[in-house]
């Protein structure tokens, strides 16, 4: 059958190629746009988008209300499921790290952690990613491509499926895995679009976390689009001499321009913000650096998150033991800035960012040049 045109613009903009698309690349909007485009009735797409997200089909062939027609030209133009689970850790605490393949190979990191508010994933935006932090395993692999909206939803789908098994449910998502969602602005929204639809998954948005290293235009550009999600920013340093060496972004935005933009978002949104902060020994851990980082976020209603920080061999950096770290809670909290402590979660597998990915990479690597 032939694809509408319309459509075939559509397809272009995700950058599939030549691939088969997914259905879950589709928001609930767009997929009543399919519908009609095939003469169906846009009931139809209510239709799909319950058997996907409510049902949580893992094939076409299920959608048991739909004509056998139907389903067949649905299963002639479009795929369900766009990865496969490469590797799988699971911890002692509950933390399951899943390693998935893409039809073109490629290879994402996804992770489920358990809390005791509920169950949360975090979401990879990228293969591999560009932003260059020094203390991050995700930096060892350059940006390949963006995920399209459907390759992250998938990447929830298979994790809810799992969940399933036991009646469990997500009920919390970040988007804090391999790359930078806001350089993937457009997938990552409409992403965020299906997974929070009360037709999709009905994950509440102030459930949602989206998290950047400070991409500045786009910052603004979020600020605009006044919903609920929480906004996470990676700052990890409280002056622009140490921001410059531990990540590369601050020399295109620096702090001072990030902050203006976080306070334009702070005032068109009434969300609480939450600066992450991971404490390297020796490097951002000091009494300078309480007093930098309180003087930079006061007036502001947000957080900071102080995280341990999950070595990678080749990066030379070390993290701080618990008795540190609340040294530098106190101090922070005495100077009026509220923050945590975050839970370690999966000390005994893979757990730092993109972790598991290099690893395989290197195997695959290894195995060829033995070929």
């Amino acid at each position: 059958m032939e694809t509408p045109w319309s459509l075939q613009g559509f397809y272009g903009k995700i950058g599939y190629g030549d691939k088969m698309k997914s259905l879950y690349d589709f928001t609930y909007d767009q997929m009543g746009d399919m519908a009609l485009e095939q003469g169906w009735k846009k009931f139809r797409a209510h239709q799909i988008f319950q058997w996907l997200y409510r049902k949580r089909v893992t094939s076409i062939d299920e959608m048991s209300d739909l004509s056998k027609e139907t389903r067949e030209i649905l299963k002639a133009n479009y795929a369900l499921k766009p990865l496969t689970l490469k590797d799988k850790q699971v911890s002692s605490d509950g933390t399951t790290k899943y390693l998935f393949a893409l039809e073109d190979g490629s290879l994402i990191e996804s992770v489920l952690m358990q809390f005791d508010y509920g169950k949360s994933i975090c979401v990879t935006s990228q293969v591999g990613c560009n932003m260059s932090c020094a203390f991050c395993a995700s930096g060892l692999t350059k940006k390949k491509r963006n995920l399209t909206s459907g390759e992250m939803v998938a990447q929830v789908m298979y994790v809810q499926q799992d969940l399933d098994k036991q009646e469990e449910r997500l009920s919390h998502i970040v988007v804090m895995g391999t790359g930078e969602p806001f350089d993937n602005y457009e997938n990552v929204m409409n992403f965020l679009s299906t997974v929070n639809h009360d037709r999709g998954l009905g994950i509440g948005a102030r459930h949602i976390t989206i998290s950047t290293c400070g991409v500045v235009p786009k910052i603004y550009e979020f600020s605009k689009e006044h919903t609920q999600y929480n906004l996470a920013i990676s700052l990890h340093a409280s002056n622009n001499t140490l921001r410059d060496e531990l990540m590369p972004i601050n020399h295109a935005y620096p702090l001072e321009e990030l902050m203006k933009a976080i306070r334009q978002y702070a005032a068109e949104n009434n969300r609480r913000l939450t600066f992450e902060y991971i404490l390297l020994r020796g490097v951002n851990d000091q009494k300078e650096h309480v007093k930098q980082l309180a003087k930079l976020l006061r007036g502001l209603n947000a957080y900071v998150n102080l995280i341990p920080y999950n070595a990678v061999d080749e990066k030379g950096f070390q993290g701080v033991d618990h008795a540190h770290a609340m040294v530098f809670y106190d101090a922070l909290m005495k100077e009026g800035i509220r923050c945590t402590i975050r839970k370690e979660h999966g000390a005994d597998i893979d757990a730092a960012c993109g972790q598991l990915r290099v690893k395989h990479l290197r195997k695959e690597a290894k195995e060829r040049q033995g070929n």
